[in-house]
């Protein structure tokens, strides 16, 4: 469940916390990094597994991953800190791929499986039996029901006809919350992900109740560029206002990101609305004149990886608007070219977009709200008792929507009834990879033809990214509070200039 401060999100933090301290602080990097699983579990009795052995070995993988390194080979164990002179640069990414499940954390959980509990009272209908396609369920010696699995085909109609909810679905939650079905097992039966698949959403990371699927991180490598006396500039997404504390506004959390280290912060907002006023240019000139179709946002970068891999006949209904995180990009390095440029925000799958080829050279680095957290902390930072404010009035009303679903289609459908008052204007959007796929096939069927079709991979758009820190329903109700509250509402409609390609 999204939102709790489960003992997961509980050692995440702990690890982030550990090695956000070693590289702001530690002199001996090297053997600070290799005590970091003492340090987070100090005593020789195990809290979560059966052993002290296994905690501190999964602790040392989280290590590894929060360093943007990748996991000790299976049969070749190396030190935490192996490689770490490779990682150790200002200007490392982490090392492909993204999304990694640690083997000695996952519980092997049930891929796909229908199995009767003691819930079962062996009554006298069998509605199983008797709804059952394959005759796979039929009476034990207790009287209860008993499914056989060689011939169980996993249709549910057993757990559905059972009045006493008896009949138990075991499926695996990565695999569940995974909308490309990047998730099977490997020969051990623990979960696998295909990176040819995976789209970054994080989705999985978020839903594995034993914390055995983690992101690389660069927060190591963005710490230590700030040390060495580099230029570093923030750039914070919409969904950050709330993520910190219900009274925390944007004007405190600027203030702390230049206590942090960073020469100056802007806001992604300002991105996203040059990204509605060319969007509202494409739709009026593209899409109502018949050229185009239909016409996809760009923003997400899950749902526009989603679109061009699994429909690649659609690329060039993905609009070539820039996606805000880049747009405001560039425009800092316009003003500042000496400046890394740090994406702040609520979303794993911007890490894969910032790996683009297109992108390196905008992108320097990107965290989540989540690993900013834990630099606050590491820093000393405490936001109950924080008073500093610097002022920050980037963007309008419309990009700071972005960060909800149908948020970008709002700020999209708001500038083209704006700018173009008589064209008419027909909305679309999916919310979670599952029902975009169901919308970009329809897309491709024909049915969405002249439309605007706002896609989000996570359900519930940014505010339920996989690294956001307070429960979605609060973020998306902060980030309307403050799109209302903002002065200005629209973007200019000549904003779209820059940003043609």
């Amino acid at each position: 469940m999204r939102g709790l401060e489960t003992s997961v999100i509980k050692l995440r933090r702990k690890v982030f916390v550990e090695v956000a301290r070693v590289a702001f602080e530690s002199e001996n990097v090297v053997s600070d990094i290799e005590a970091i699983p003492y340090a987070i579990t100090p005593t020789e009795v195990p809290q979560y597994r059966e052993s002290i052995y296994r905690e501190r070995a999964i602790a040392a993988e989280r290590v590894r991953l929060a360093m943007g390194m990748s996991l000790n080979p299976q049969d070749k164990p190396v030190h935490i800190t192996s490689g770490l002179s490779e990682s150790n640069v200002t200007r490392q990414y982490y090392e492909p791929p993204l999304m990694q499940v640690i083997p000695s954390a996952c519980d092997r959980c049930e891929e796909n499986k229908y199995e009767v509990s003691d819930q079962c009272r062996g009554c006298v209908a069998r509605y199983c039996v008797t709804v059952c396609p394959r005759g796979a369920i039929s009476k034990g010696p207790d009287g209860r029901a008993v499914i056989d699995q060689s011939k169980c085909i996993k249709c549910g109609k057993c757990k559905s006809a059972c009045p006493y909810d008896a009949i138990a679905h075991k499926i695996r939650p990565c695999a569940q919350a995974c909308g490309v079905k990047a998730i099977t097992s490997d020969a051990l039966g623990r979960a696998s992900i295909d990176p040819k698949k995976c789209v970054g959403c994080g989705q999985c990371m978020v839903s594995c109740p034993f914390g055995a699927i983690a992101d690389k991180s660069q927060f190591y490598q963005l710490i230590r560029a700030m040390k060495a006396g580099e230029e570093v500039v923030a750039e914070v997404a919409p969904a950050i206002v709330g993520q910190f504390g219900p009274n925390v506004t944007l004007w405190k959390i600027k203030a702390a990101l230049k206590d942090l280290g960073f020469k100056e912060v802007f806001e992604v907002a300002h991105g996203a609305d040059v990204g509605a006023s060319t969007e509202a240019h494409h739709y009026a000139t593209e899409v109502t004149t018949g050229k185009i179709p239909f016409l996809l946002t760009s923003c997400c970068p899950a749902w526009s990886m989603l679109a061009k891999t699994q429909f690649p006949e659609m690329i060039d209904k993905v609009s070539s608007a820039l996606t805000p995180m880049v747009a405001t990009s560039r425009s800092i390095k316009q003003k500042m070219p000496t400046a890394r440029v740090v994406f702040i925000g609520p979303c794993a799958a911007k890490k894969l977009e910032a790996m683009r080829r297109t992108v390196r050279s905008d992108v320097d680095f990107v965290i989540t709200f989540e690993e900013l957290a834990a630099i606050f902390e590491a820093k000393g930072i405490d936001f109950s008792n924080y008073e500093k404010e610097e002022a920050i009035h980037d963007a309008t009303g419309a990009g700071r929507g972005y960060a909800v679903a149908g948020g970008v289609a709002s700020a999209v459908e708001q500038c083209v009834r704006e700018y173009y008052p008589d064209v008419e204007v027909r909305i679309e959007h999916a919310e979670g990879l599952e029902e975009c796929k169901k919308v970009l096939l329809l897309a491709k069927l024909g049915k969405k033809n002249g439309c605007l079709i706002e896609g989000m991979g996570c359900p519930g758009g940014c505010v339920a990214g996989a690294g956001v820190n307070i429960p979605v329903e609060k973020g998306a109700a902060a980030v309307k509070k403050f799109v209302a509250d903002s002065t200005k509402k629209l973007p200019e409609k000549e904003l779209y200039e820059i940003n043609l390609p």
